[in-house]
Order: structure tokens, then C-alpha cells, then sequence
């Protein structure tokens, strides 16, 4: 079966139909898009989540912690959603008992391109922000070089974050602290 041939998917059709795919697709309440389609991942952004991957992957290493890059769906079950976050982490117990998703991020960051910016500061948001568990959500545009974080404050609020230029970036739920120069190391700068 395609997409074409089947307008709306279960969550469970959706996952077996999924596991034979030879592209990912995300899954938002029965549709399903392709991921490339959206992103058309480029150089910077490889890179870029591939270095955070790296950083944090470093970080956490010999603690419960699990780091996740692109491969590793994330279900929004609140939101009747899988995605493909470009990288998060979970610490929950309840993530390894799946070896298909996981559902209890700490940390979800996307790494921002001009086709897939507005859905990943808006709808994906959103349904992120339906994650009981999770405490911060990273936006990385590796043309301005900058890095939004989203926390979630005491009040279950979300702050804004900024950085850019030779900052540190901090993502609290880790006690992870990057110079944004690590963070887009071997990007290439965009021509002017």
C-alpha cells in the first residue's frame, strides 16, 4: 500500500506500513508526509545535527540517558503524532522498553531549513509542547547561526531562549553548555 492508495492511517497501520518504507514518513492524526519532501536536508543541517548529536551524545555518556539522531521516530501520543526529530534525548525507563519510538524526550531539537521553518516553529511546536516530559525544545537555523531554546518554566510556560553569535548555548534539562562555534563547527557559511 502507498500513500496515495490509503487517504488516512491508524496510528498502528501507519506504524506497520511505515517499517516497509524504504523513506520516513511523519504521521500526524492519519496522514502522513514524507520527510524528505519537507526537508530536503542540505549540508548545514547534516552537519549541524550531527554535531549536537556528538555534543550531547558526549555529555551523556555513562548516565541513563539515550541520544537519538533523524532514524528514531518520537511519538506525540496526545497529539495522535510520530515525527523524526533531527535529535533528542530521553532519560525515562519507559523509552527502552521500545525499540520502534520513544515518547518521554527531555530535549527535541530541529534543525531549522527554509522549507520546514514555519511548521517546526508552529504546528510541530505545538504538538511537542503536548509532551508531559518534555523540558526544552531546541531550534537551530544554521543560516543566521543562531539557537532558539523553548524551556518550560515552573509554571509550565514556555521561555524563549536566544543565542547567536559567539554565546553559549545552554540546555538546562542536561546541564549541557555549548559555544555556538561547536555547535556549527565545518559549516560552511552561506554565500553572500
Amino acid at each position: 500500500m502507498n500513500v496515495a492508495q490509503q487517504r488516512f492511517f491508524s496510528a498502528e497501520e501507519y506504524l506497520a506500513w511505515e517499517e516497509r518504507q524504504t523513506v520516513k514518513h511523519e504521521y500526524l492524526r492519519g496522514e502522513v508526509y514524507e520527510v524528505y519532501a519537507m526537508a530536503g536536508a542540505r549540508d548545514a543541517h547534516v552537519t549541524v545535527a550531527g554535531n549536537v548529536f556528538a555534543l550531547l551524545k558526549s555529555h551523556l555518556r555513562g548516565t541513563p540517558c539515550r541520544t537519538y539522531i533523524a532514524d528514531m521516530k518520537l511519538r506525540v501520543e496526545a497529539a495522535d503524532a510520530y515525527f523524526y526529530p533531527d535529535v533528542f534525548v530521553t532519560c525515562d525507563v519507559r523509552d527502552r522498553a521500545s525499540d520502534l519510538c520513544k515518547s518521554h524526550p527531555l530535549l527535541v531539537v530541529e534543525v531549522l531549513s527554509d522549507s520546514t521553518s514555519g511548521y517546526d516553529r508552529g504546528g510541530k511546536f505545538a504538538s511537542y509542547r503536548r509532551l508531559d516530559d518534555l523540558q526544552e525544545y531546541v531550534l537551530i537555523d544554521p543560516e543566521a547561526r543562531t539557537v532558539d531554546v523553548f524551556r518550560r518554566d515552573t509554571t509550565s510556560h514556555w521561555v524563549l531562549h536566544p543565542y547567536a553569535g559567539g554565546a553559549e548555548a545552554e540546555f538546562a534539562s542536561l546541564d549541557f553548555r555549548a559555544p555556538l562555534p561547536l555547535i556549527f563547527e565545518d559549516v560552511v557559511p552561506p554565500a553572500t
